[in-house]
């Protein structure tokens, strides 16, 4: 069977949306914060204990924290695009990269007239602003009445890399990765999220006359692992701690696990090993992590010292998880957890504060979860499931949640309490025991024992699973192909 997908360049303009009915405008404002390739090294969340993350994590107790969160794609382009539209990537067929403005001119009938999150308040009266990396590339025309500047990279770069591409020696044929770690530039006046945290500062000042919508997209901690000196001063690299390893881990796993998994643009784990670069990479992410949690506290102090502090939903989250040397390789590109699981957190006026949420969750459940949040009708074409109520303080110990994640076309990871259960686009499965095997080390798919648990998780795969038209406007490119004629996806 195939494993190919698409990575779609599309270049349409958008049809503007039917406009939604406005209403009231007494209604709570928005802060969303957008943090890049952020996995579960917080503080707050106890991913791993040379975090410093005072900021986010004062936030969290402010707040309801969902440790169990997790993306619908692990990979910024369709995780973006679902979380925005509020449709799975099964049912959009956006698997890979596409231009997000041009979204709603693909052949699938579901997102031809689809209101974007933040359009949908627009369209509801609020006045809507947005800067940094909300979207994958660039939001759509239309969405915001204020938009600031984003950098069309990910901050300066050094003249030189810092590391040799000696984990990557023959880039030519594999894709191209901004993969790098180093003190740079000297000063945080000097990175694109500093700049964003300051016109985010500054609208937070002024005074509206209806309800705001503002959208704030941090880089870091998205390679090259960049940051001033004073971030890895604060992570002294003889007292990191290296994550959980087995060096045989995958061995149980199906081949088309190990064929996706072979990203020889990255640095493999074995690399970072002999190298003895593994402490350094985890330094550079750590320290890029306390940056960015810097200037979202920023941004945070702003809003408390002023006069819409009361007022106002707060919610942070990130697009996907990031691997550190887990499953044999730094990058996200998997099914396993540390790729999935990434932060969410809600702050809101009725939100019950300190309250933290294990049970496994979706990113597609901000867009609903803000409409109800801030008493805006429900849009009918959500998938996803409003987390309001528990963020409210409603017992769920008896509820069932569940989340699924998507990696190209009928690959899917179900996360539920107790397990996680992979099945492959050519029949091929994973299943582990979260209570067992935290670390999914251990492939028990074809344990006798657990043949029961199995057929109940398939029923939770997604019915449908749209493929995309090659003749329409998309671009067809292969993914999972032969490795000369590999194409980058770690942008």
């Amino acid at each position: 069977m195939s494993l190919l997908w698409g990575l779609w360049l599309i270049s349409c303009q958008a049809e503007k949306p039917q406009e939604v009915a406005e209403k009231p405008l007494s209604r709570p404002n928005v802060l969303f914060i957008a943090v890049d390739d952020l996995n579960d090294w917080l503080g707050c969340m106890k991913g791993h204990p040379n975090a410093k993350t005072p900021h986010m994590d004062k936030l969290a107790s402010e707040g309801v924290l969902f440790t169990n969160a997790h993306c619908q794609a692990p990979l910024c382009g369709p995780s973006r695009a679902s979380l925005m539209t509020g449709l799975r990537p099964s049912t959009t067929g956006i698997y890979g990269m596409i231009h997000d403005d041009s979204i709603r001119n693909s052949a699938n009938s579901e997102t031809k007239d689809i209101l974007f999150l933040p359009e949908y308040f627009k369209v509801q009266g609020y006045h809507t602003m947005g800067i940094g990396k909300l979207f994958h590339q660039h939001s759509p025309q239309g969405l915001f009445d204020e938009s600031g500047s984003r950098s069309k990279g990910f901050g300066p770069s050094p003249e030189k890399r810092f590391v040799w591409d000696g984990f990557a020696p023959d880039r030519e044929n594999y894709g191209r990765t901004s993969t790098d770690w180093g003190a740079y530039p000297e000063a945080d006046s000097l990175m694109p999220d500093h700049h964003s945290a300051d016109w985010a500062i500054e609208r937070l000042g002024k005074d509206y006359d209806k309800p705001f919508f503002l959208g704030v997209g941090f880089l870091r901690p998205h390679v090259p692992l960049y940051v001033p000196q004073k971030w890895f001063d604060m992570h002294p690299v003889e007292n990191i701690e290296l994550p959980p390893y087995k060096a045989d881990d995958l061995a149980d796993v199906p081949p088309v696990a190990l064929q996706i998994n072979d990203l020889p643009m990255m640095p493999s784990t074995q690399w970072a090993i002999e190298s003895g670069e593994w402490k350094n990479i985890i330094q550079a992410y750590l320290a890029c992590v306390s940056f960015v949690d810097h200037e979202v506290g920023r941004v945070l102090t702003a809003l408390r010292n002023s006069k819409h502090a009361e007022n106002t939903v707060i919610v942070l989250w990130s697009d996907h998880g990031y691997r550190l040397g887990e499953k044999e390789t730094f990058a996200k590109h998997a099914l396993w957890e540390e790729a999935t699981n990434a932060p969410l957190i809600f702050a809101a006026p009725n939100a019950k504060k300190g309250q933290v949420v294990d049970a496994p969750v979706e990113m597609l459940s901000i867009y609903p979860t803000l409409l109800e949040l801030c008493n805006l009708p429900a849009y009918e074409k959500n998938e996803g499931r409003s987390l309001a109520g528990v963020i409210e303080g409603k017992d769920i110990s008896t509820q069932d949640f569940t989340a699924l994640t998507t990696f190209g076309m009928n690959n899917h990871a179900v996360r539920t309490r107790d397990f996680r259960y992979i099945r492959y686009e050519d029949g091929e499965e994973e299943l582990y025991s979260k209570a067992t095997d935290p670390n999914e080390w251990e492939n028990q798919s074809d344990h006798p024992d657990m043949q029961e648990d199995k057929a109940k998780l398939k029923t939770l795969l997604p019915e449908k699973n749209a493929r995309w038209d090659r003749n329409s406007q998309y671009t067809f490119q292969p993914y999972f192909v032969e490795q000369k004629a590999r194409t980058s996806l770690v942008e």
